[in-house]
């Protein structure tokens, strides 16, 4: 990771005034600078000295001064010390002080998009993202007209806005009576209010939802509403998605909206943690450890720019992770797992691949006749060596063909999708 460390020249040196007169006292010395570094580096900067660095930052970034600047970056800092305290990633990493300064700075550069918004645009651009996220969920009937749909979510979200409010209290010591009222505490209060609110909540079966999304069903459901959690009980990482489909195979796309959708089959849940603990699995037997990194960071539903900042990677770099990333991830689908892929996606040889009856007779109609007797095969069990032996070819090209005939079952239902 790529990430800029807070000057510290004055490290390890009080008594500037004295200069060894020895080589082998400056090698001491030049030691324990280094030993110290170390030490740095695993156990990460103090609170204060993270606030110092951030607030150098900030001050630099605004067009005026702001008397709040100082406290809003300490709370800043003391947030993302409680992340890297609790984030068992991080503190195995080695690398405690580049994620203090990398999630500091991400959250120093929300806080200056609200800010450079103003006030009034600020909470415009909030409100309609939210909106965005629990339209279908505050009010799922399809029987409802727009106004009335629209009512409902502005209940709840006047409602939601009150527990952010408390919850930004509550979680940074603040008198119950807090309220934002400069320009950069108002800009840091919707910064929160989106992280809060797109923070992912385990679930029983190891599934995880948005906060909001949640709160939303709750809602509509007419549950109470004081169900609050704190941050201990989330992932902290900010969310977002971008639109990248059009780069995306059928494959690639298909199972990306798996990954994120939302699951109410507790057993949807338990097929989607097997098939990301295979993926991941198969990525290290590959040698691709920043593909696994890239697959962790976007099962955050984190942006390009956000994957970009964490794992320090140029556009140009992130492009070709992309490419490798998904080169395996269909190699996995189609080949490695395709089994377990193809069950998770309800798309398994016992439901025609994915396709009702009428879709599958098309289907198998176009096929050679070869392919129809690798499928027939296929769905009574036999291996790639009894395939090869019956079409008198090796079972490498067994696993191909079959392959090939799994891609253009992936084109058949991504066009039965778009002509819906």
């Amino acid at each position: 990771m790529n990430v800029k460390f807070a000057d510290s020249r004055n490290q390890g040196s009080q008594n500037s005034s004295f200069a060894p007169t020895s080589k082998i006292a400056a090698d001491a010395n030049k030691d324990s600078r280094s030993a110290q570094t170390a030490e740095v580096a695993l156990e990460g900067m103090a609170t204060e000295v993270l606030a110092s660095q951030l607030l150098e930052e900030l001050v630099a970034k605004l067009k005026a001064g702001s008397r709040s600047a100082e406290a809003v970056t300490m709370r800043m800092a003391k947030e993302v010390e409680r992340i890297c305290q609790k984030s068992s990633r991080i503190q195995s990493s080695g690398q405690i002080r580049s994620w203090q300064l990398t999630l500091g700075r991400h959250r120093l550069q929300k806080c200056l998009e609200f800010y450079r918004l103003g006030s009034h645009q600020g909470r415009v651009e909030l409100h309609a993202q939210l909106s965005s996220i629990v339209y279908r969920h505050v009010a799922p009937s399809g029987n409802l007209s727009f106004q009335a749909r629209y009512n409902l979510i502005e209940d709840f979200l006047q409602n939601f806005y009150i527990e952010v409010l408390r919850a930004f209290r509550r979680e940074h010591s603040l008198p119950e009576n807090y309220t934002p009222r400069t320009q950069l505490e108002l800009a840091e209060y919707m910064a929160f209010t989106e992280q809060y609110a797109k923070r992912r909540i385990s679930l029983p079966g190891r599934y995880n939802q948005q906060l909001i999304v949640l709160r939303a069903q709750g809602f509509a459901n007419g549950q109470p509403q004081e169900t609050v959690l704190d941050i201990e009980q989330a992932v902290e990482f900010p969310k977002g998605e971008e639109a990248e489909s059009h780069n995306r195979s059928y494959a690639v796309q298909q199972v990306r909206q798996q990954m994120v959708a939302e699951t109410v089959d507790p057993s949807d849940a338990v097929l989607r943690d097997r098939v990301v603990a295979e993926l991941i699995q198969y990525l290290e037997g590959q040698g691709q450890s920043d593909c696994v990194d890239y697959l962790v960071l976007k099962l955050q539903d984190l942006s390009a720019p956000e994957i970009d900042d964490i794992l320090g990677l140029t556009p140009r770099q992130r492009d070709y992770l992309q490419q490798r990333f998904k080169y395996h991830v269909e190699k996995f689908a189609r080949n490695h797992n395709w089994k377990l892929v193809h069950q998770w996606l309800g798309a398994d040889l016992e439901q025609n691949l994915g396709m009702p009856p009428q879709h599958w007779e098309a289907f198998v109609s176009k096929l050679s006749e070869e392919q129809k007797q690798i499928l027939e095969l296929k769905r009574s069990g036999a291996s790639d060596r009894e395939i090869a032996d019956k079409i008198k070819c090796t079972p490498k090209q067994v696993q191909k063909r079959w392959s090939s005939l799994l891609e253009l079952a992936w084109q058949a239902r991504n066009h039965q999708e778009k002509s819906k």
